[in-house]
Parts: structure tokens; sequence; C-alpha cells
């Protein structure tokens, strides 16, 4: 077990180095060839874009043996990223747009197939601890990748970045090639429902369905008020733009330690007490926002970075510790889209709102994620609370038995 947990971390980890990184560069590059800073944004949507695809590409990890897909799905960003070799002027910028693309699709899929394949290869009660690792690793790359990988372009162009990009989802299939799996995952039968088997098992499951609606208003918001965080620096702070960093950073910090505790806190609350808190914290980290004070900003910015990733997590564990095995991998891109999907709309809502200042935002934000809260615990207190961790014992069918831990 504890084998395959460093090799996950480690998955984790060059993952989001080679991804952070290229997400940067692309738009840099796109930016530097034509001049266009919509063309650069576009580069994002294509990477993006994939993951409201999540219920059709979790059919994908189900029906085929998941391992190889993972494996498969890796390899392919590592052969595609060497195509950008070829981009040398403002007429090959399409390549980069389609290895953006390339790389969305096989996110969503690796994501899919990885939620699929932690529970072959760890125990139960491991889960929540190694998505927590996971979400940390993750964090923590992402205070260093952009750096990195803006560094490189800046000494050698892209290029450069792209061959050492290609390692890295390489170096992941080596590791997904490594790990000792305790049982074969189950795969379906191409008779099945198809989408709405997965969504049905998120709808039908309250221990499920909590948590992955809370980490999905939370995310939404946090998407709601990105533009409100930039007026808060430049208007409320009267602070120069440079700010945000520190506040990306201060977010960062309280991501990575918030995802060291938060297996342990599943473990002994359940995934939907701890969805709850952190949908609490991030609603209480927007109303600090509002407050005139860069030390209270800054606060607010580590109390968001431990909320959203709890609220996260706490959803990725409960669909991996509730989710037939045989259809985990549908669960898991459905709940995946249901999670960031609905930032594609918040983003450019919020960018609206906040015409009518910082505040208005913030605040709507707040009570939205108070309201999910509230209604989550009513409905919590109105049934027999969701136990701790269960030990989920998975059958090659639908049928899931479990008991407490």
């Amino acid at each position: 077990m504890r084998r395959n947990a460093i090799l996950f971390v480690a998955v984790s980890l060059l993952s989001g180095l080679g991804g952070s990184a290229m997400a940067l560069v692309a738009g840099i590059w796109i930016l530097d060839l034509t001049g266009s800073p919509g063309l650069a944004a576009l580069a994002g949507l294509c990477g993006y874009a994939p993951t409201l695809a999540g219920p059709w590409l979790g059919i994908v990890v189900d029906r085929l043996p998941r391992r190889p897909v993972v494996v498969v799905a890796n390899l392919t960003v590592a052969a595609t990223l060497p195509s950008l070799l070829a981009v040398r002027g403002p007429d090959q910028v399409w390549l980069l747009f389609c290895v953006a693309t390339v790389y969305g699709i096989a996110y969503v899929i690796v994501d899919a197939g990885e939620s699929a394949l932690l529970p072959a290869a760890l125990s139960p009660v491991d889960l929540a601890r190694v998505n927590g690792w996971r979400s940390s690793a993750q964090e923590g790359v992402k205070l260093v990748a952009p750096l990195a990988g803006a560094g490189l372009y800046a000494w050698q162009g892209g290029h450069l970045v792209a061959l050492l990009a290609a390692l890295l989802p390489a170096l992941a299939a080596a590791g997904y090639t490594a790990l000792r799996l305790t049982r074969p995952p189950t795969t379906v039968a191409s008779h099945d429902r198809g989408v709405r088997a997965g969504l049905t098992v998120l709808v039908g499951s309250a221990s499920i369905r909590r948590p992955v609606m809370l980490a999905g208003v939370a995310i939404g918001m946090s998407g709601f008020t990105t533009a409100a965080g930039y007026a808060v620096v430049t208007d409320t702070l009267g602070r120069p733009a440079t700010f945000l960093g520190v506040l990306l950073s201060a977010q960062g910090a309280g991501s990575v330690a918030g995802g060291l505790v938060v297996g342990r806190m599943i473990a002994r609350f359940g995934p939907t007490a701890v969805g709850l808190t952190g949908a609490g914290l991030f609603a209480v980290s927007c109303l600090i926002r509002c407050l005139p004070w860069w030390p209270g900003v800054v606060t607010a910015s580590v109390l968001a970075g431990l909320g959203l990733p709890w609220a996260l997590v706490a959803a990725v564990t409960a669909v991996q510790t509730h989710s037939p095995d045989a259809l985990l991998g549908r669960v898991a891109a459905t709940a995946n889209t249901l999670m960031f999907g609905p930032i594609a709309a918040t983003t450019p809502l919020g960018s609206a709102a906040v015409l009518l200042g910082p505040r208005p935002p913030l605040v709507l934000a707040a009570a939205v994620c108070l309201t999910a809260c509230a209604l989550t615990w009513r409905r919590r207190r109105d049934r027999s609370p969701a136990a701790p961790l269960p030990r989920v014992v998975r059958s090659s069918g639908d049928d899931v038995a479990s008991r407490n831990a």
C-alpha cells in the first residue's frame, strides 16, 4: 500500500508540473506570435472545454481496461507535445490549440481513470489520506511550475519547454504501469445504460450527491469571485496588481497544508462533514475579503486555500468509496463535470457583477455557499448522518455492500 501511495503522489507531481507549466507557456507563446490576448486566452479554453464531455469520456474508462487507458492517454500527450517543434510563426499557432485540446481530453480521461484505479490499489481507509497528499502535491506544484515554465520560455523559448514537458507524462505512464493492484478493476459490457448509469448513481446516492454538490457550489463561486478578487487588490486595498502574487502564494500555502490533514478529517468525520467545512470556510473567506485591510485579505486567501481543496477531496473520496466499481469511471467523470463545469458560467457572470463593486459578488458568493451548507446540514440532520469512510465491497455489477470502518 505504501508503494502504491508513493507512486500516486509522484504521478500527481509529474502531471501537475507538466500541465501547469504548459498551460501558462501556451498562452504566452500564442501572445508572442499573434499579439492577441483573446487568442492566448482561447488556449486555456481548449484545455478546459473537454471537462464538459466528462460523462461521455468516463464511459471509455469503464468499458476498456482502465490502467492501459490511463497509460495510453499519458503517452498520447507525450507523443503530441514534440509537434510544437514545428511552431515557427503565427501560421502554426493552430498546433498550440490542438495540443491544448489533446491535453484537456487526456486530463479528463486520466482523472477518471485514476479515480477508478485508486480503490483497486489502496485500502478504503487509505483513500482519503492519499487523496489529500495528492491534493497537496498538485497545489505545491502550482506554486513553482508556472514560474519555472515562464523562466524556461524566456531563456530558450517554447520548444525546450515542450520537449521537457513531453518527458513528464511518459514518466507518469511508467508510474501507472508500476502500480500493484490488489484486485483487477471491473469493466462493463457495452449494453449498459451509458451516461445515464453514472448520473443515476451520483444523483441517487446522498453520500455522493451531497459532497459533490457542495464542491460544485464552492468551486463555481470561486470562479464568480475571480474578478472581485482583482478589484479588491486594486480598488479596495489600493495596491498594485502584483500583490495578487502574494495572495496566490498564501492560497497555495493553505492548500498544501489543508491537503496534509484532510485525509484524517474525512476518515474521522466523513466526506459530507468535511465538504460542509470546506464550503463554509470559502464563504467566510469571501466575507473577510470585503474588509479594507490587507492582512485580512491575506488571511482570507489562506482560508480559501484550505476550504476549496477540502470540499474537492471530500467529493472525490465520496465518489471513490460509494460508487459501484463497474461504473466508477463515468461517475468520477460526471462528478468532475458537475464540480468544474459551472466555472464556465460563473466566471463571466462574476466579471459582469464586479461592475457594482467588489463587495456585492463576494457577499453573494458567501450567501450561496452558506445556503448550500444550510440545506445540506438540514437534510443530513433529517436523515441518518453518513458514517465515516465505509469499507466498500464492490461486485462486478452495480451492487455495493458496505459496513462502518
